[in-house]
């Protein structure tokens, strides 16, 4: 079957790329495409029409046609131009942290509705007003906790944290091991065998446990402390970098720009209680 030679699709814009004097290389996520890569011609230009609407994290309807290595966009208009995102220092360092994971751990045009609508989801969040501007949130620091885990899932390395995956045997309520290279938890017996394998606070694994196995309505009504928001952050960081085979310069972006904020990520709040985060 001949292919139209244009074409429209809803895109969020999560990789520009310079070309030449006046062009770029956009990279964009789509519900029905996955990820595609097109030349937006001139968009550099101060009266470029599409510059606008061809942001980076920026939801738009996109016209294309087709070209001989990279389609052209011949047309582009907004849907959702993520203001929060693009006012907001912090927003904006935590979309392009989201925007990067999904560039890394998505193959060129693999369709994938769900993690489309993961990504749209998770960038609107960001803009809520109670997300807003706050890296003392306990909500934003589960939001960004639970983009990573529905993402693993999504891409195949779901991590298993129900039982061993060494012995298989259930964890019991105490300090067990995470295991990068294992895809999972160890029990203190088995991770004694794992020299990489690292401790994870009873608390911190059933917060895992309950991302991983319920929509974000239900975990953003979760409350952590810092201490704890930490360690899940460590836990999630630690497994993308293993992964990626590389640091996420987002990630660490992130962790600057909190530094110089000089605020944590969810200060003030009380730790979840485990019988809290099984329900």
């Amino acid at each position: 079957m001949t292919r139209p030679r244009t074409y429209q699709t809803e895109a969020i814009i999560i990789k520009k790329t310079k070309l030449g004097e006046a062009d770029r290389i956009l990279t964009l996520y789509t519900p029905g495409l996955g990820k595609i890569q097109a030349v937006a011609k001139g968009v550099r230009r101060p009266r470029s029409k599409m510059a606008g609407h061809l942001e980076l994290l920026t939801h738009s309807q996109v016209s294309l046609a087709r070209g001989r290595n990279l389609d052209i966009i011949t047309g582009s208009q907004t849907i959702d131009s993520f203001l929060p995102l693009k006012t907001d220092l912090w927003l904006a360092s935590c979309g392009l942290y989201v925007i990067e994971l999904v560039n890394q751990f998505t193959p060129d045009q693999a369709e994938d509705e769900a993690l489309f609508q993961l990504l749209l989801e998770t960038l609107t969040s960001l803009c809520m007003s109670d997300n807003r501007a706050h890296s003392t949130s306990s909500g934003q620091a589960l939001l960004l906790r639970y983009f990573e885990m529905k993402l693993l899932d999504m891409a195949g390395f779901r991590p298993h944290l129900q039982a061993c995956v060494a012995c298989r045997q259930p964890l019991a309520p105490v300090v067990n091991s995470f295991s990068a290279n294992s895809g999972g938890m160890l029990c203190p017996l088995c991770a004694g065998q794992q020299p990489f394998a690292y401790g994870i606070s009873v608390n911190a694994l059933k917060v895992l446990r309950f991302i991983q196995e319920n929509g974000y309505d239900a975990v953003s009504r979760l409350k952590i402390s810092p201490s704890l928001a930490r360690e899940l952050e460590a836990v999630t960081r630690h497994y993308l970098r293993y992964l990626l085979e590389r640091e996420v310069k987002s990630a660490a972006w992130l962790d600057t720009l909190r530094d110089q904020l000089g605020k944590p990520p969810s200060a003030g709040e009380p730790e979840t209680s485990a019988v809290e985060a099984e329900r």
